[in-house]
């Protein structure tokens, strides 16, 4: 991990950023918050940045501008300025950004504006108006099915209004949309007749059979979201569904044509199975699954929040794209935020990550960031093949903040491991014209103005400890009663939680994720630990289905395990 450069300065080694910071290590294990804040009172404004909708303040973190100046420096090293360059060039080279799959990684063209020359390089600019004209082509047609279904000119089989949307996949082709759906939920817009989305991803068709029995068929629309269009969870759950609708519809291709449609890099394969070709929205393979909610996987969130909270969701992914880009690394939000990761991590020691969003829109948002961050950069192997030498991704979870707060925050307070923590929350909320319950407001904002309390209130005992208490009560204060403090923590303020703020939010998580990819040298765009799971649980499919009976091949455990699966014998 890490690698090192040496310059000669007076023919004296001089010493590297990574040199520096483990020097520095020593002395930010033993120093307090309190101390941090104590030696400077401008401390907010020195480590914090505002950019539009977004506010990111990071002066609750174990640093100080000598930290923050050679964490810098370190990225200089890193060559990240090259690396940010790389990922947003259309070059091909002789070596793809993810080199292991010999695919581009172009998740940031899903958002470029259909008229905005994009490049700064002249030799791309023909390249990015391709790339442009290639993915708006499937977002109009995308839109186009938006606009027919909520108009209520889409109709099934039977000529009745489609009412219900089913969303049937797994990983980023549920994950995102599903999140993106529930955290804008204040923002679904009228249609024609009421319209509901549902997601189901379970293999196990516990989902999916629970949905059903509420559903009609006459009137219910699925989408088949799959990159490959073989991931198995997804093609079970979808040869379900068929077989519900041909069991009250009957067995005709218009069943198939008025109620599929599919998302796929696969034509072919959408075509075998029954979808018709203007029912089919496609990929590219340079778009990974856990980056593709802004593509037609996307198509739930555009069939909830309209056209144009779509446009408004890209909108805003696309300017922490420039952001990203242009500003310089001390200011440019989500290096900052891979750079404090990284510094928590494997300066500091701290292994695990808690995402704390204080509103309940953003219910899925931790689970949607588990998938980003551990799927993109828990990995082992550096790009020069050789094993890192130290930690990369942390664990990442959370939860809800209120919820939190009764469930593992005693942790987070007293208990022995050392957790960073990002906090998350709007400032304004139900002030906005999509509110719709108007009467009951002013209670409303009251309980948001609670929320906001206790976040503020977490992140300072987090910090600070016992000196978050008050004098009176710590006299006489019992052990257990206390509170040593110390734990790092970011808080992330939107002006108000929107299709616009939300991409913000999203992309820097994104670009947060590459940031780090490329301080510990590896590739954040493959995922080969889940491809090799799934290929094993096609071995054993066979056996469980009766088709095949030798269990040799396997160790003594799996063996014990299927002969009780498969009735052989009692646990």
């Amino acid at each position: 991990m890490m690698g090192t450069t040496t310059s000669q300065v007076n023919n004296q080694p001089q010493q590297t950023a990574l040199q520096q910071l483990q020097q520095l290590q020593q002395q930010f294990q033993q120093l307090h918050l309190n101390q941090l804040f104590a030696q400077d009172p401008q401390r907010f404004q020195r480590f914090s940045v505002a950019l539009d909708s977004v506010l990111f303040d990071y002066s609750k973190h174990r640093i100080d501008a000598k930290v923050l100046q050679t964490l810098v420096q370190f990225a200089q090293q890193s060559q990240l300025a090259e690396w940010i360059q790389r990922l947003f060039s259309t070059a091909t080279g002789s070596e793809k950004i993810n080199y292991t799959e010999q695919r581009d990684a172009m998740h940031w063209a899903l958002r470029l504006p259909a008229t905005s020359p994009a490049a700064s390089a002249s030799d791309q600019t023909d390249a990015y108006a391709a790339l442009t004209d290639l993915v708006h082509t499937q977002l109009e047609r995308m839109y186009a099915l938006v606009e027919k279904i909520h108009a209520g000119q889409y109709r099934g089989a039977t000529g009745e209004v489609i009412q219900d949307v089913v969303n049937i996949g797994v990983g980023g082709s549920d994950l995102g949309p599903l999140m993106v759906t529930q955290a804008l939920s204040d923002f679904k817009v009228a249609t024609e007749k009421p319209l509901n989305v549902h997601f189901v991803s379970t293999m196990d068709g516990s989902q999916l059979s629970e949905l059903l029995h509420r559903l009609r068929p006459e009137t219910t629309l699925f989408i088949i979201s799959s990159k490959s269009f073989g991931t198995i969870d997804t093609l079970s759950n979808a040869q379900t569904a068929r077989q519900w609708l041909e069991n009250t519809l009957g067995v005709d291709n218009n069943i198939l044509k008025h109620h599929f449609i599919g998302v796929s890099t696969k034509p072919d394969k959408m075509t075998a199975w029954g979808i018709a070709s203007d029912h089919q929205l496609l990929l590219w393979d340079w778009v990974g699954g856990r980056y593709s909610l802004w593509s037609c996987i996307g198509l739930p969130i555009a069939l909830s929040i309209g056209v144009e909270g779509f446009k408004q969701l890209l909108t805003g992914a696309y300017a922490i794209d420039q952001h990203f880009q242009t500003a310089p690394f001390h200011q440019n939000i989500p290096v900052l935020m891979g750079l404090l990761g990284v510094w928590n991590n494997n300066f500091l020691d701290i292994q695990t990550h808690a995402v704390l969003p204080y509103d309940g829109r953003l219910k899925y948002f931790a689970a949607y960031l588990q998938q980003l961050e551990m799927e993109s950069n828990g990995k082992s192997i550096q790009r020069n093949g050789e094993k890192v030498s130290s930690a990369t991704c942390p664990i990442v979870w959370g939860e809800v903040g209120p919820n939190a707060q009764h469930a593992f925050y005693q942790l987070l307070h007293q208990g022995t491991h050392s957790v960073s923590c990002d906090f998350i929350a709007p400032v304004k909320r139900y002030n906005a014209n999509q509110f719709t319950y108007a009467e009951n407001a002013e209670a409303l904002v009251e309980q948001h103005h609670l929320a906001l309390s206790n976040c503020l209130a977490q992140s300072r005992l987090l910090a600070f400890g016992n000196q978050a208490l008050s004098v009176d009560e710590l006299k006489d204060l019992p052990s257990y009663k206390q509170y040593e403090g110390n734990q790092p923590s970011s808080t992330i303020l939107l002006k108000e939680l929107n299709p616009y703020s939300l991409g913000m939010l999203i992309a820097l998580y994104e670009h947060k994720v590459f940031v780090q990819s490329v301080l510990w040298n590896i590739n954040p765009f493959d995922q080969w630990g889940v491809e090799k799971g799934k290929e094993i649980a096609n071995q054993l499919l066979p056996i469980l289905n009766g088709e095949q009976g030798d269990l040799s091949a396997f160790d003594t455990s799996t063996q014990g395990l299927l002969r009780i699966l498969l009735g052989k014998t009692d646990g």
